[in-house]
C-alpha cells in the first residue's frame, strides 16, 4: 500500500524534530504535526529560557564580587520586562531556526493538532493522512497537585511570561526545576523561599552534592524549608496569597510556583483507537527499540518517562531514524553515564554513579573528596565553596562517577563524561596533567582517599 507518508511526527520538540530530519535525509517522506510552538519544552519553556534566566540571576554575584577587583559601580537597578523581552526575541529566533531545519529537510510541517485515527491513520485539523509509521513525541507538562486553590498556582509555564517580578515567591517541590527557580527568583532580587515535603531536596544525587548545596543555598539567605508541603491556597483582600501548611503555618506570597512532576502529554491523542499500552505511571509503554504495542507506532522523549532530558531525547531520535530508514547505521542509546547539571546557584554538574548507588550495586569504593573557596573569591568576602567529588571502584581502580557543586560545574563535567564514557581509571586521572590555575585541575589532583 501506498502511504501518504512512511513516517508520521507528532510533536517538533528536540526528539520529534531529530527523527524527522534525519528521516527525510534517509530518504523518508516525512510529515511533522505541531500544536503548540516549534523546539518544545526545552527552547520554548524549558532549558533554553532557563539558563537566560539563570545568567541573569548571576550578574547580581558579579556586581557583588566587582569590588574586590577595584571595580566602584553605582547601585545596578534590574528590570524584568527587559530581561523577558530579550528572552522572547530569542525563542522567537530559534523557533524560526527549526521551522527552516524542517523545512529544508524536506519534511512537510503541518500546524495544527494530531490525533491518531487508526493504526496508519492521523488526522490535522480535519485532514486525514495515511501513514506507515507514526513517531510519538509530544513530551511532558507541569502538574499541580489538586488542593484548593491549585489554580492560583503557576508552573514553569508561565514563569517565563510573567509581566513582572514577584516580590514575594513560594517555590513548591524537590527535584532540580524547583532548585533552578528559586535560586532564578531569589538571584533577581525576589523574598523567596524553597518548600519541599521531604527531608532533603534532589532525591537520587549523590548525598554529598545535596549536603552540600543545601549549605550554599543557606548562606546566599534562601529560605529552605523540608518536610513542608501546602494544603491550601487561598488569595487575599490585597491579592497576595495565603499558602496554608498542613503543619498548620501559614504562609504570604505574591506567587506560588510548583514544580513538582510533569506528566506525559496525551491529551486528545487518539491512544484509545490503537493498541498502545501505557505503564503503571502512566507513560506510554515502549521495548528497548521504543517500540510501543501497536506494532506502527513508535515514542520518544518524556513521554516514555526514562531519562527526561533533551539530548537524550535528541538522541533517541537519531536511533529511531537510523533503525527505520538507515538499518547499517543504527546502535542503541547507551543510557549509562550520561553527563548532567543542575543549574542552581551554585550549580551541580554530575556523571556516572552516586557514591549511594555504587555501593548498592556491589562495588567496594574509594571516594576522594575535595572543598575549597574558589580563586575568584579571594579578594572578596564571598565564603562560598566548591565541592568535587570522586567516587572510585576500590578492586578497578575504575572512576565510577564523578560530582561537582560550584560555578561552572556543568561546563567542566561535560569533558569528564567522555572520560567515564571511555572507562578511565583514577591512575589515568592522576596522571592527566591539569589546566593551572583553575577548579577543573582538582579532578585530577585529589590523591588521598577521604574515605
Amino acid at each position: 500500500m501506498a502511504y501518504d507518508f512512511d513516517l508520521f511526527v507528532i510533536g517538533a520538540g528536540s526528539g520529534g524534530v531529530r527523527a524527522a530530519r534525519f528521516a527525510a535525509g534517509f530518504g523518508a517522506k516525512v510529515a511533522v504535526a505541531e500544536s503548540r510552538y516549534l523546539g518544545g519544552t526545552c527552547v520554548n519553556v524549558g532549558c533554553v529560557p532557563k539558563k537566560l534566566l539563570v545568567y541573569g540571576a548571576h550578574v547580581a554575584d558579579e556586581l557583588e564580587q566587582a569590588a574586590g577587583f577595584g571595580w566602584t559601580l553605582e547601585e545596578g537597578h534590574f528590570d524584568w520586562g527587559t530581561l523577558i523581552a530579550n528572552k522572547n526575541r530569542e525563542i522567537e529566533r530559534l523557533n524560526g531556526i527549526y521551522r527552516n531545519l524542517l523545512v529544508n529537510s524536506g519534511v512537510t510541517l503541518l500546524q495544527g493538532h494530531a490525533r491518531i485515527t487508526g493504526a496508519h491513520e492521523v488526522e490535522v485539523e480535519g485532514q486525514c493522512y495515511s501513514v506507515e509509521h507514526i513517531l510519538i513525541a509530544t513530551g511532558g507538562w507541569p502538574q499541580v497537585p489538586d488542593i484548593p486553590g491549585k489554580e492560583l498556582a503557576i508552573t514553569s509555564n508561565e514563569a517565563f511570561y510573567l509581566k513582572e517580578l514577584p516580590r514575594r515567591v513560594l517555590v513548591v517541590g524537590g527535584g532540580y526545576i524547583a532548585v533552578e527557580f528559586a535560586g532564578i527568583f531569589q538571584g533577581l532580587g525576589a523574598d523567596t523561599t524553597l518548600l519541599y515535603r521531604g527531608d532533603l531536596f534532589l532525591r537520587g544525587f549523590d548525598g554529598s552534592v545535596r549536603t552540600h548545596l543545601k549549605e550554599e543555598l543557606q548562606k546566599r539567605g534562601l529560605d529552605l524549608q523540608f518536610n513542608a508541603d501546602i494544603q491550601r491556597i487561598d488569595q487575599q483582600a490585597d491579592g497576595s496569597l495565603k499558602a496554608t501548611l498542613k503543619d498548620g503555618r501559614e504562609l504570604v506570597a505574591d506567587c506560588v510556583f510548583y514544580a513538582t512532576g510533569r506528566r506525559p502529554m496525551l491529551d486528545n491523542l487518539g491512544l484509545e483507537n490503537t493498541g498502545v499500552e501505557l505503564d503503571d505511571r502512566g507513560f506510554i509503554r515502549v521495548d528497548d527499540q521504543y517500540q510501543t504495542t501497536e506494532p506502527t507506532i513508535i515514542a520518544i522523549g518524556d513521554v516514555i518517562g526514562r531519562v527526561q532530558l533533551t539530548p537524550v531525547a535528541l538522541a533517541e531520535g537519531m536511533a529511531v531514524a537510523r533503525r527505520l530508514f538507515k538499518p547499517e547505521q543504527y546502535r542503541p542509546v547507551d543510557y549509562q553515564n550520561i553527563p548532567t547539571a543542575v543549574f542552581s546557584q551554585p550549580p551541580i554538574g554530575t556523571v556516572g554513579l552516586t557514591e549511594e548507588q555504587a555501593l548498592e550495586a556491589g562495588h567496594k569504593v574509594q571516594i576522594f573528596e575535595s572543598r575549597f573557596r574558589a580563586m575568584k573569591l579571594t579578594l572578596t568576602d564571598i565564603q562560598e565553596k566548591t565541592l568535587m567529588k570522586l567516587v572510585v571502584d576500590a578492586e578497578t581502580d575504575k572512576v565510577l562517577g564523578c560530582h561537582m557543586v560550584g560555578p561552572d560545574a556543568g561546563e567542566i563535567i561535560q569533558g569528564l563524561g567522555v572520560a567515564l564514557k571511555a572507562g578511565a581509571t583514577k591512575q589515568q586521572f592522576d596522571e592527566t596533567i591539569g589546566v593551572h590555575p583553575t577548579a577543573a585541575e582538582e579532578f585530577v589532583t585529589m590523591r588521598t582517599a577521604t574515605r
